[in-house]
């Protein structure tokens, strides 16, 4: 099961020039070898589970996003067993483990493939999960460890037919390339748990990359931590079009630390395309003002107050996700099943994070009728002050 076959290098990004240039010699630098990762007393807990870090990139701030991924597994568990097969998680970039530990201790998983490109981490992912047993009392495998490229385990699981109910991606910048195999890896109804860390292109500073990485290009605006989410989900609805699925955000998680983009994703089959929430948000430097534009009206975007007229005060962000970002009622679901697991309230003592706060603030800009973006007080202030802007107060 766990032999990968030679994927076609198609499936692959950055395939390599089978006739490089002689002119073009790549220069190569010595690398220092990475030591094997082993366990040590850096021993950390996690709502009740403990774990080791040794001398992996571990932070503890990810911890509320590895909260709503346990969440959405056990709702997953709960709702459809995950089929004949039960709950069938992937974690293609595993780290130390902690991610698939607690998806076999908390989110109810009947399987786990833990995967991580780097080998020296072995010992360590492996002393990790021995904390759970490797065998059900039926004898079935529920853990496995891997140590492949996480595009080249996706793409395989797609030729070997081998889908999982939850495929969870944590990867690191702006690489995108995960998203079309993770869409591939899932299975249909499934669930695609995917990142990025690239402050950078979602506050407009990288528009070229963010044009590369998600096919949008970003200008800067002030609320581009809502843009980076906007930016991640589009790119994501533009990978699964091209394959003939559909995607449904049913959350978006922004956190402060690196930072962090996490949205999750429902995959669903359909090639009867509705780009309606695919499309560009304007925002004027004058007057704070923002507005969602479809692609039929491109050719009409301006501001207010501007009277329709073009003008170089209004900047266009785009194609980007323009729809809710969240689904009420899974959020809903998952804000009952925390407080059941007494996650919903912090206890004082540091012991996890309150996410009731969190998921009805997320509740709460679920309301497919609000806009995208926001305005400053003293924008709007400054937008009173003047005639011509007075509309901005009704």
């Amino acid at each position: 099961m766990f032999a990968l076959s030679s994927v076609h290098p198609i499936l692959l990004p950055h395939p390599l020039n089978p006739n490089p240039s002689p002119r073009r010699i790549r220069r190569t630098r010595t690398r220092t070898r990475r030591r094997t990762l082993t366990p040590t007393s850096s021993r950390e807990a996690e709502r009740g589970v403990e774990f080791e870090t040794g001398d992996s990139f571990f932070r503890r701030e990810s911890a509320v996003g590895r909260d709503l991924g346990v969440l959405s597994a056990s709702l997953l568990r709960r709702c459809c067993g995950g089929g004949g097969g039960g709950l069938r998680v992937l974690d293609a970039m595993c780290g130390c483990g902690v991610r698939a530990l607690r998806y076999l201790a908390q989110g109810g998983a009947d399987f786990v493939w833990a995967n991580d490109a780097f080998e020296g981490s072995r010992p360590l992912v492996l002393a990790n999960l021995a904390r759970e047993p490797r065998f059900s009392t039926l004898g079935e495998r529920r853990w496995v460890v891997t140590h492949f490229g996480a595009n080249r385990v996706l793409a395989d699981c797609y030729l070997r037919r081998e889908f999982f109910d939850l495929v969870d991606v944590d990867s690191f910048g702006s690489d995108s390339s995960f998203l079309r195999s993770g869409i591939a890896a899932v299975k249909i109804g499934g669930l695609l748990y995917v990142t990025s860390t690239c402050g950078r292109s979602s506050g407009g500073h990288r528009p070229r990359c963010s044009l590369a990485s998600y096919g949008a290009y970003v200008r800067p605006v002030p609320y581009s931590n809502e843009i980076g989410l906007r930016m991640l989900l589009g790119g994501a609805l533009r990978e699964a079009a091209a394959v003939g699925f559909q995607i449904t955000p049913l959350f978006s998680y922004y956190s402060y630390h690196a930072p962090v983009f996490r949205v999750m994703l429902q995959v669903s089959r359909g090639k009867d395309h509705d780009f309606s929430h695919y499309g560009f948000i304007s925002y004027c430097k004058l007057c704070g003002h923002s507005q969602t534009y479809s692609w039929d009206e491109l050719g009409q975007i301006s501001c207010p107050c501007r009277n329709g007229e073009v003008s170089s005060s209004v900047v266009v962000s785009g194609p980007l996700w323009t729809g809710p970002l969240h689904d009420a009622a899974y959020l809903s679901d998952m804000l009952r099943l925390a407080t059941e697991w007494g996650w919903a309230y912090t206890d004082g003592k540091g012991n996890g994070v309150d996410l009731e706060k969190l998921l009805n603030l997320m509740i709460e800009e679920s309301d497919p009728l609000l806009p995208s973006g926001y305005i400053k007080l003293d924008e709007l202030r400054h937008c009173c002050g003047h005639k011509d802007l007075i509309y901005r107060c009704v």
